[in-house]
């Protein structure tokens, strides 16, 4: 897909009961892949709840990249994994070699060399700009983001406060594409909401 590739993050607690139905518009208007984000619930709750949105990006030819828990994302067959730092450090080399994607949040440069080390394809860095998601932290802002760029030599996504008028400036700094989380899982259209970066 043309444009600047963007990255759907998950949050059920935003659109709840009608989740899975968010989650299908979302997939319609297909992004470049959807992070299923819910760390707050335990394994086996995650489990469920990726098979039913497995089954929806499936539908949509959207990649579906399960989010913390490596054992839910081997017992569903699934290739793409999103892991915070710390859970990606307590992986042997066996385990991650079945992954064909390995992305990695990091906040900082250190982190960001750390996690290419341990075998990410991708970063996540951020936050970038002021956002719902940190209320009252201040972005770490495009320095921040084209530092992290430069240091390593794995796309980057930037996280945090993005809007489609920065997508410019976001490009300048390096970053490959972007993820979305508030304005997906709250847009009543999906796609109206994606049209101005797939338009890039």
């Amino acid at each position: 897909m043309s444009g600047f590739p963007i990255l759907c993050v998950t949050d059920r607690t935003l659109c709840a009961p009608r989740f899975l139905a968010q989650v299908e518009a979302i997939a319609a208007a297909r992004p470049a892949g959807l992070i299923l984000r819910e760390k707050n619930l335990p394994e086996a709750d995650y489990q469920a709840l990726a098979s039913d949105v497995l089954r929806i990006c499936k539908q949509y030819e959207v990649p579906c990249i399960l989010h913390t828990f490596v054992g839910a994302a081997q017992a569903l067959g699934v290739k793409y994994i999103h892991l915070p730092l710390p859970v990606l450090r307590a992986q042997s080399k066996e385990t991650l070699s079945g992954f064909a994607q390995i992305g990695v949040s990091c906040h900082s440069v250190a982190e960001a060399l750390e996690a290419q080390a341990l075998g990410a394809t991708y970063l996540t860095a951020g936050h970038i700009f002021l956002t719902t998601c940190k209320p009252g932290l201040p972005g770490r802002g495009l320095d921040f983001l084209r530092e992290v760029t430069q240091a390593v030599n794995l796309p980057v996504y930037a996280i945090g406060g993005i809007t489609a008028d920065r997508v410019p400036e976001l490009q300048a700094a390096g970053a490959a594409g972007a993820c979305l989380r508030s304005s997906l899982m709250l847009a009543p259209d999906p796609a109206a909401e994606l049209h101005p970066y797939q338009e890039v």
